[in-house]
C-alpha cells in the first residue's frame, strides 16, 4: 500500500463526513482518542447557552424548566443503543471508579454464599483496587486472578462474580463477552464489565450477550470531554433486587421529600447518588448526538482496518529497530488500539508528540496508539508511522527533554 492508496480510502470512507464535527488542530495527528476524545464542535454553543441562559438567567429554576433533573437518565438512554441495551438500563453519573464499586457490591450481594470472585491481574489498577475494596466491604469472599484464556472454563458453582475489562487498557486484547457471560451464568455467577475502552469503539450487545452489570467513562471514544461523567448499566432483571452501595439522595424514591430513611427509587435511577454535574452531562449529551447516524458495523470495520494498516506499516518501515507488537495481531481479538513494546517507549512517545503525533505511554514499555474512527483518517496512520520511523532513524528520542517523565504519561 502507498500513501496515495490511503488518500483514496479516505475519499471513499463512509465515516469521512463526521471528522468535520470535531475540533482538530491541523498540525496534529491524534492517536490518543482512547484516552481523551477530540472535542465535538457542537459542545461550545451548548455550554454557552447553558451557562448564559439556563444558569445565568434561569438559575435554580432550570432544574425543572431546562430539564437538568432528568439529565442522568436522558443521557443514559441516548447511550444505551451504543451499548446494545434497551432504554431504562443505563444511567450517566459519577466516575467509572464509583460506578464500578456500586456494580461490584451489588453483584456480590446478589450471590451470597459463594466465595470466589474472578478477575484479571492485568486489569486497570482502579479495577483491581475497587474489586478488593468491594470484597472487603461485603466480606467472606476471595479474589482469584486468572489468565484471560482460563476464565471461561474456571467458573464454578462457588463463583459469585466475574469482573473484567472488556478491552485490556495496555494491549487492547478483547475478551469474548458473550462466551464468558454464558459460562458465568451456566454456573450461576454474575458478570461485571468495564467498557472504558469499548464504548464507542466496538459494537456492543449487552442485552443480547446477557451482561449483568457494566460501567464505562464518557471521555474516551464517546468524546464527552475531560472528566466527563461515567455510565452504569444494570440489566433490567436485577434492578429491583439490588441494594445500592452508595444510597444517596438522588437515588431515593422521592428526593425532595427529604425523608430521613432511605427508600430506593424504582429502576435504574436508584443507582444515582449525589447531585449530577450538569455542565459535563450537557457536554456528554451533545457528544452522544453524533452517534445517532453512525453505522457501528462500518465503524468497527474502519477501526480494524486502521489498526491493521498501522501494524503493517510499522513492521515494514520500522523493522529491526526494537519495536515488538504487544497487541493481538488478529483484529477480531483487539479493540480500537494497537500497542508496541520498546525499552525506550516513553522517550519515543514524547519525541513523537514533539513532532505533532500524539499517542501515549503505559508502563513498563508500552507505546499505545488509539484509533477513533469518527475522525481519524487512513492517511493520518500512514503519516504517523513515517514520523515514528524518522524519530527512530534520527535518534532524537535520546534528548534529555524526551526522557524526563511528566506527571501524565
Amino acid at each position: 500500500m502507498k500513501r496515495q492508496d490511503c488518500l483514496e480510502l479516505d475519499r471513499n470512507d463512509p465515516l469521512a463526513a463526521t471528522r468535520s464535527a470535531f475540533e482538530l488542530p491541523s498540525d496534529i495527528i491524534y492517536l490518543d482518542g482512547n484516552s481523551l476524545g477530540a472535542a465535538p464542535r457542537a459542545v461550545w454553543p451548548r455550554l454557552e447557552r447553558l451557562v448564559q441562559k439556563e444558569w445565568g438567567e434561569g438559575l435554580i429554576r432550570s432544574w425543572n424548566e431546562a430539564g437538568w433533573f432528568t439529565l442522568p437518565s436522558r443521557v443514559g438512554d441516548k447511550l444505551a443503543p451504543l451499548l446494545g441495551a434497551r432504554p431504562g438500563q443505563v444511567v450517566a453519573a459519577d466516575s467509572t471508579s464509583i460506578n464500578l464499586y456500586k456494580a461490584l457490591v451489588a453483584a456480590l450481594k446478589l450471590r451470597p454464599g459463594r466465595a470466589r470472585v474472578i478477575g484479571d491481574a492485568a486489569n486497570f489498577p482502579t479495577d483491581l483496587y475497587l474489586l478488593q475494596a468491594a470484597i472487603e466491604a461485603v466480606g467472606e469472599r476471595r479474589l482469584e486472578h486468572l489468565e484471560a484464556e482460563a476464565i471461561a472454563t474456571a467458573v464454578d458453582d462457588d463463583t459469585a462474580v466475574v469482573a473484567l475489562s472488556h478491552v485490556d487498557y495496555r494491549s487492547g486484547r478483547l475478551h469474548d463477552m458473550a462466551a464468558i457471560t454464558a459460562a458465568a451464568h451456566a454456573a450461576g455467577a454474575l458478570t461485571v464489565w468495564d467498557l472504558a475502552h469499548s464504548a464507542g469503539a466496538v459494537a456492543l450487545a449487552l442485552d443480547d450477550d446477557g451482561a449483568d452489570f457494566a460501567v464505562g467513562c464518557g471521555y474516551k471514544f464517546l468524546n464527552g470531554g475531560p472528566g466527563a461523567p461515567a455510565f452504569l448499566y444494570v440489566a433490567e432483571r436485577h434492578q429491583a433486587e439490588i441494594e445500592p452501595a452508595l444510597p444517596g439522595w438522588m437515588g431515593h424514591v422521592a428526593p425532595f421529600d427529604f425523608a430521613p430513611e432511605y427508600e430506593p427509587a424504582p429502576g435504574i435511577t436508584r443507582n444515582l447518588c449525589g447531585t449530577p454535574p450538569i455542565l459535563s452531562l450537557a457536554a456528554l449529551e451533545v457528544a452522544l448526538e453524533l452517534w445517532a447516524e453512525v453505522d457501528m458495523a462500518a465503524l468497527r470495520r474502519k477501526s480494524q482496518e486502521l489498526g491493521q494498516l498501522f501494524i503493517a506499516r510499522i513492521e515494514a518501515a520500522c523493522a529491526g529497530r526494537g519495536l515488538v507488537l504487544a497487541s493481538p495481531r488478529d483484529p477480531e481479538q483487539r479493540g480500537s488500539q494497537v500497542s508496541f513494546r520498546h525499552p525506550e517507549g516513553y522517550a519515543l512517545v514524547q519525541a513523537l508528540i514533539g513532532r505533532g503525533v500524539i499517542g501515549d505511554f503505559r508502563d513498563p514499555d508500552i507505546l499505545r496508539f488509539g484509533f477513533a474512527p469518527l475522525y481519524l483518517r487512513y492517511v493520518d496512520v500512514w503519516d504517523a508511522v513515517e514520523q515514528l520511523s524518522q524519530v527512530l532513524d534520527s535518534g532524537e528520542w535520546q534528548q534529555e527533554a524526551f526522557k524526563t517523565r511528566q506527571a501524565v504519561t
